[in-house]
């Protein structure tokens, strides 16, 4: 069997197994956002926090949620780093430097999960599990609850309200992340990832040196970081390293937990808003762009261009020969396709277009599948665009789930999607444009620019791989970054609530034969144009900075 063919066969499993599961977990999510019901742990979570589950919030209380909940997060993250050496289970690592420890702490709070660190050899136990793995969970629950709170906003009319952002919270982490991880754990186990929590061991002789290794809880960390589409390893090879990701079968499983949440909230959608059609195309969509980028990826790495690539079958350079080009291609696409960030392979390593392919993923907003809950109203967003645009072409006012969208809903809209190109882009011209950022450069031309495009595009993204060039372990990274990081998490997020609150309030609209279809074939093709469209115009003369000029000339 052929290596393309094994390819083949991998990706009409991750699939099956998809869609054997996109109707039980989709509709599961949305009785568990649209119940009444607490359980007692939930009380008791409730009791603690002084929360009441049954009240109703509008958008600015919900946002006040939000935003409050993840400053209190990032500080006490930050604060944890700070006094890691005088916590028990640090393996004797010292406290974490504060331009350091904020990157880190906004990074995992954003659910990007960059990392300017060697996690083996700078976290100890307690910070790893108690601190990073525990953000995991959280802040996939924060994008899942705002994610919930714009479906509500279509779904509900003559009402600003949009529900209750601690009891999203609490019942996204409780009886959505945790059982799955559960369950996740214990295969990435049974496929050799390992769980412990030992300390630091000598074990041998390496290029003159002593080789050490500390274990952890990596099962546990790893399966929350793929299924919240967080990213941050335990080590610093990340998903490349056999402690986090043993082999192909534990390859191919952890894709399917970076792709499970983000395609069934399609499901969770439609259920919530009385129409499964209208998930189906936001989900065909979706899976068009997914497939259509990994299908490139391959094609672009196994395409063979002289002798090396010859033998090699392919450019396997920065891959893992247990992966292949194969399973390394599709976790490239599906970790930038969403806001997970892991890698199980160097980017950087990857051909000038295979490189330029994992950078516009993440330009695209992340929206295919994108992340947990930030995909679903990323690409809600682009969908209400493409809708104005379908009136634009009409001449009639636009509507989407029988809610007309006037100025207001549209301002709000472009006010999304343009404030994470312009992180992106200024960011990026900056570092260029100062002599000491561009120091970090372990190349030059087209594909040093590459580094530093990919590390703001990953963090105002929060994505969180990175190019495998940079050094971002610098005052000037870590800070603008991280800076980076949090405008483009909570931002966006503004205008999404802000937005449910404007639908939430109107009356629907009833349905006539002018009616643009939004649950037709037709308009999903419109929406994947209008996302290319868009993303192109935005981003185009960067890329022909870097990768494109890169692959051109290769």
């Amino acid at each position: 069997m052929g290596p393309q063919v094994a390819g083949l066969l991998q990706l009409t499993a991750l699939i099956a197994a998809l869609a054997l599961a996109y109707r039980p977990l989709g509709d599961y999510m949305a009785r568990v956002y649209s119940s009444e019901k607490n359980y007692r742990p939930e009380k008791w979570i409730y009791k603690a926090i002084g929360a009441n589950p049954a009240a109703e919030m509008r958008w600015p209380a919900y946002l006040r949620g939000v935003l409050a909940f993840s400053a209190v997060s990032v500080l006490f993250l930050y604060l944890m780093q700070r006094v890691q050496g005088s916590l028990p289970g640090s393996l004797g690592f010292s406290s974490i430097d504060p331009d350091q420890a904020f990157n880190t702490a906004a990074s995992f709070v954003a659910n990007t999960n960059w990392q300017s660190y060697y996690g083996e050899q700078a976290m100890g136990h307690v910070v790893q599990t108690g601190g990073l793995a525990v953000q995991n969970f959280l802040s996939a629950a924060v994008g899942m609850a705002v994610a919930v709170a714009l479906v509500r906003g279509f779904a509900r009319s003559r009402t600003g309200e949009l529900g209750n952002f601690w009891a999203d919270l609490v019942r996204g982490t409780v009886r959505i992340l945790i059982p799955i991880s559960v369950i996740g754990a214990i295969v990435l186990v049974a496929c050799g990832a390992i769980q412990n929590f030992s300390g630091i061991h000598q074990v041998g002789q390496f290029m003159g040196g002593t080789q050490e290794w500390n274990g952890g809880g990596v099962a546990s960390q790893e399966v929350i970081k793929e299924l919240g589409t967080n990213g941050g390893g335990y080590f610093n090879a990340n998903s490349a390293h056999p402690f986090e990701n043993p082999n192909p079968l534990s390859n191919l499983f952890e894709i399917f937990l970076i792709l499970l949440i983000p395609f069934a909230l399609t499901r969770t959608f439609g259920r919530m808003v009385g129409s499964l059609k209208q998930g189906y195309a936001i989900l065909g969509a979706m899976a068009v762009i997914w497939i259509g980028f990994t299908a490139l990826m391959m094609w672009t790495e196994f395409a063979h261009r002289g002798p090396a690539f010859e033998i090699a079958g392919g450019a396997m350079e920065g891959k893992e020969t247990r992966f292949g080009i194969a399973g390394s291609s599709i976790f490239a696409v599906a970790t930038t396709l969403t806001s997970t960030g892991a890698v199980n392979s160097f980017h950087s390593s990857y051909t000038g277009f295979g490189g330029g392919i994992t950078m516009l993923g993440m330009q695209l907003g992340e929206i295919a599948p994108g992340g947990v809950g930030s995909g679903l109203y990323g690409m809600l967003i682009m969908a209400i665009i493409a809708v104005f645009i379908a009136g634009l072409m009409v001449g009639r006012t636009p509507e989407y789930l029988g809610k007309k969208i006037g100025t207001r809903q549209i301002k709000l809209a472009a006010c999304y999607i343009l404030v994470t190109p312009a992180l992106v882009l200024g960011f990026t011209a900056v570092a260029m444009a100062l002599p000491t950022p561009a120091d970090s450069m372990t190349n030059s031309g087209a594909h040093g620019f590459s580094e530093i495009l990919y590390a703001y595009t990953s963090g105002a993204n929060n994505n969180g791989s990175a190019f495998a060039g940079l050094n971002a372990d610098t005052q000037w990274f870590n800070t603008t970054i991280g800076i980076a990081m949090l405008l483009g998490r909570f931002l966006p997020m503004v205008f999404v609530l802000a937005l449910a609150g404007s639908l939430a309030e109107q009356k629907p609209v009833p349905e006539t034969a002018g009616t643009l279809r939004t649950d037709k074939p037709l308009y999903a093709g419109l929406l994947v144009g209008t996302i290319l469209i868009i993303t192109g115009l935005t981003y185009f003369p960067a890329l022909a900075l870097g990768p494109l000029a890169e692959g051109l000339a290769s």
